[in-house]
């Protein structure tokens, strides 16, 4: 999803961040309503505060990080954003009463020195402008959603909470989309190819929130950057270097690590 949006925000045809939000979360809304007419009894909402917040969360995340897709490259930015598992950690200290381990905790911070060591392409110069700021905000606000859909599991399906993610997260983007759209079959058939992305991602995610606490699920999370790096490298031709290869081993055998401390049956969601 981020490559791709990184590629749609500096081409000739580009969208704005607002626009290409707009698009995640219509198409977004509608593949939801085609599953829920498919299945209709998948379409159950029960805790309605969550779920508008976060929708209203992740609105802004989704807009921030998109703006700093436009301004960075798309490694820099998937490595400040997906800090976001780490400080979602630490929120759920408070949040939800979460306690990891002394041995999860220094697994989650093994990998994310990795992630730390790959920022700015191995440089380790990142000077903060608008784009890191951008995808700073993100994190942080993508820890709070973290938060708010672990909390909502135990009432509320994946499919259900992305819907609200979409229908909520809708208003608080479209007032960033309203320059002139650009045309094209191509960039459109990109955008919705993003957006599918996107869907796809997002469901495993509060999927993956279900089963996991934040602390599990945030070792996990850490190979996301990594494999942005990588396809950045590949499909946009962004730098690697050797310092950011390091960083991936390190956060590779941080989220190993982490796995092999996680518990043979699933954590309970809480109330």
């Amino acid at each position: 999803m981020a490559v791709l949006a990184r590629r749609l925000s500096t081409g000739p045809d580009r969208f704005s961040a607002g626009q290409l939000s707009v698009v995640r979360f219509a198409v977004g809304a509608a593949v939801s309503l085609l599953v829920f007419r498919l299945r209709p009894g998948l379409y159950r909402p029960r805790n309605l505060r969550l779920l508008v917040s976060r929708g209203l969360s992740g609105g802004v995340v989704v807009v921030l990080y998109f703006w700093a897709l436009a301004r960075i490259p798309a490694g820099e930015a998937g490595m400040l954003y997906n800090l976001f598992p780490a400080v979602a950690t630490v929120m759920a200290l408070r949040m939800l009463h979460e306690r990891p381990t002394p041995a999860l905790g220094a697994a989650i911070l093994l990998a994310t020195a990795g992630v730390v060591l790959v920022l700015g392409n191995g440089t380790l110069d990142l000077g903060l402008g608008w784009g890191e700021a951008s995808a700073l905000g993100a994190a942080f606000f993508a820890a709070v959603s973290a938060n708010v859909i672990r909390a909502m599991r135990g009432t509320d399906n994946a499919p259900t909470i992305f819907f609200f993610f979409c229908l909520a997260g809708l208003p608080v983007v479209l007032p960033f989309a309203l320059d002139p759209w650009p045309g094209g079959a191509v960039p459109w058939a990109l955008a919705v190819a993003m957006a599918l992305s996107a869907f796809a991602a997002q469901v495993l995610m509060t999927e993956a929130y279900g089963a996991l606490s934040v602390a599990e699920a945030a070792a996990w999370l850490q190979l996301t950057p990594i494999a942005q790096y990588l396809l950045a490298a590949l499909i946009l031709g962004e730098r690697v270097t050797a310092v950011g290869l390091l960083g991936i081993l390190v956060s590779v055998a941080g989220v190993a690590w982490a796995t092999m401390l996680l518990p043979r049956r699933s954590a309970a969601s809480p109330p």
